[in-house]
């Protein structure tokens, strides 16, 4: 026995509602898939926001994150798959305010995908926003796959070094910048014992 899981179709849901009960530093958006700082509205007009996420299934990323001088905001995808661009989009509507947000997103072709999208949207709507890509696994660095090296688990690094800046006061142009470079020095591999499993599909033998 690894886990506890009641329903495999509920999974997401009831792991958000687990965390929002045991933390009361964070809270959920609703309607959404994305757990936010409790005291989002007096910290959004104060400093950069810092905005990360991805597929579920790789707890406590990334909700397990928020908090002073890390995240403003984690949106959660299905297990393994990417979230989506409106709750992106609803994630940066909640917690950016004047001086604007910075996303965080790991190299998979999905979280680029819809944070990108979900980036323009909040710039047509007047957000500053900035978007560094973390691709931090050396056992693709430099290989010739068009995608390149995924992002990993130095993504909580960055989370740290960039929620910092923000905490600092520092602006986002600068936050981005610190953020980019951590991610040049940035090495990371990943290993398991045993392939993933998930939740919905019954587990075969090889």
């Amino acid at each position: 026995m690894k886990k506890f899981i009641n329903h495999p179709e509920n999974v997401v849901e009831e792991m958000l509602q687990g965390l929002a009960v045991l933390n009361p530093g964070v809270a959920r958006l609703s309607g959404h898939k994305v757990m936010i700082r409790a005291d989002v509205n007096k910290t959004r007009d104060q400093q950069v926001v810092i905005i990360s996420g991805g597929g579920s299934g790789h707890e406590p990323a990334h909700a397990g994150y928020i908090g002073e001088g890390m995240l403003s905001a984690g949106v959660a995808g299905e297990v393994f798959t990417s979230p989506d661009t409106d709750s992106i989009l609803a994630a940066i509507k909640a917690v950016a305010g004047k001086s604007g947000a910075l996303l965080v997103v790991k190299n998979y072709t999905g979280d680029r995908l819809n944070f990108g999208l979900a980036a323009e949207m909040a710039r047509s709507e007047g957000i500053p926003v900035e978007m560094i890509i973390v691709d931090d696994d050396v056992a693709l660095n430099g290989s010739t796959s068009a995608t390149g090296a995924r992002g990993l688990a130095g993504t909580i690094f960055i989370h740290k070094l960039v929620g910092a800046a923000a905490a600092q006061g520092k602006n986002l142009a600068d936050v981005a910048t610190i953020g980019r470079a951590a991610i040049k020095s940035l090495a990371t591999m990943g290993v398991s014992f045993s392939r993933r499993h998930l939740p919905y599909r019954r587990k075969t033998q090889l």
